[in-house]
């Protein structure tokens, strides 16, 4: 199957995941794969979902804390996923991650998934924050906003390179 990727998979220089936001490395499991071998689909949702925790991690941001202390959640509104090539059994995948657009109440994180330089898959993932008890739209805490306005830096890069 690694005669799927076709050239809009292989992108140039300038697209490729080094420098594009916050990188965090996925080995992908057998539990990860279908009957076919490959990355079952929706587990590309996983791997964004820990690239996510991972960068809020390394900004500081302990997701627990920050609702025990402000009461707001993060809860995943609505996905849009495109898959372009198949990642395989003990394949690293490097996850990149970066804010798309930013509101009062909601993130739009924009994620990709690399082999090398062969993009796999991209997501465009909604998150809301919420009262927690309430369940209802509630302004993202201003010390999450700010870090995430500011976007990736350089030594969050560092970081999630080192895990490898």
């Amino acid at each position: 199957m690694r005669g799927m990727e076709n050239s809009t998979s292989k992108p140039d220089e300038a697209s490729s995941p080094a420098g594009r936001g916050f990188t965090w490395p996925v080995r992908v499991y057998y539990e990860d794969t279908d009957a076919g071998g490959i990355v079952f689909y929706a587990n590309y949702l996983k791997f964004f979902e820990r690239a996510r925790t991972e960068w809020l991690r390394a900004c500081g941001i302990d997701q627990r804390r920050l609702a025990d202390e402000t009461g707001v959640l993060f809860v995943v509104r609505s996905t849009a996923l495109g898959y372009h090539s198949p990642a395989r059994l003990d394949d690293t995948v490097m996850t990149v991650s970066r804010v798309g657009k930013l509101g009062r109440a909601s993130i739009d994180f924009v994620q990709e998934a690399w082999r090398d330089d062969v993009l796999l898959a991209t997501g465009t993932i909604r998150v809301a924050c919420v009262d927690g008890q309430a369940m209802r739209p509630a302004p993202i805490p201003a010390c999450v906003h700010d870090v995430l306005q500011r976007g990736p830096q350089k030594e969050l890069h560092a970081v999630s390179t080192a895990v490898q």
